[in-house]
């Protein structure tokens, strides 16, 4: 069970919303991390907390093809981002990067920013932590996706899996 404060966001979040092109220029996840959601919420990245949920609606992260929006977004410390549906490129680079991505019909008109919200993966649900049993469904995790956010990415999911062979072949 995963549990965090809520951060919403409405429709259309582009990914020049969650890190604007003017940023593009430095490669520091640190750097990124500090202009994370800068243009839909410039007090995000000030106020995120290790942790804490993105909550949001239909289409997040469409636009560009930069993996930068992923990347601002887990240097922040955001470790969930729950929406209507997403950019497939988004999902991608966010799966790619170990951020949980889920899509959940109804989340951004559920949870409020500021909730506590848990999510229970094993039986594919999303609730107010003070209220379990008004609960949404989300979308289950394909057993891939679910290996990758396990590992932390997909590169720490590769290393692992090298590891392994590199150790059953000596």
């Amino acid at each position: 069970m995963i549990c965090g404060k809520v951060w919403r966001f409405g429709d259309n979040i582009d990914t020049d919303m969650i890190i604007p092109g003017r940023y593009l220029d430095n490669y520091s996840a640190d750097f990124l991390s500090k202009h994370v959601m800068e243009g839909a919420d410039p007090a995000f990245a000030s106020s995120v907390s290790k942790g804490d949920i993105v909550i949001a609606g239909r289409n997040f992260g469409i636009g560009s093809s930069r993996e930068q929006a992923a990347i601002a977004l887990k240097a922040a410390g955001v470790q969930a981002v729950i929406a209507e549906s997403f950019g497939r490129i988004f999902f991608r680079n966010a799966v790619n990067q170990g951020i949980l991505v889920i899509t959940c019909p109804g989340c951004s008109k559920k949870f409020d920013k500021g909730d506590e919200v848990c999510i229970d993966i094993e039986h594919n649900r999303i609730f107010k932590k003070e209220d379990e049993k008004n609960s949404l469904e989300i979308k289950k995790l394909s057993p891939i996706i679910a290996e990758i956010f396990k590992a932390g990415g997909l590169v720490n999911l590769l290393r692992s899996e090298l590891s392994n062979k590199t150790k059953d072949n000596n």
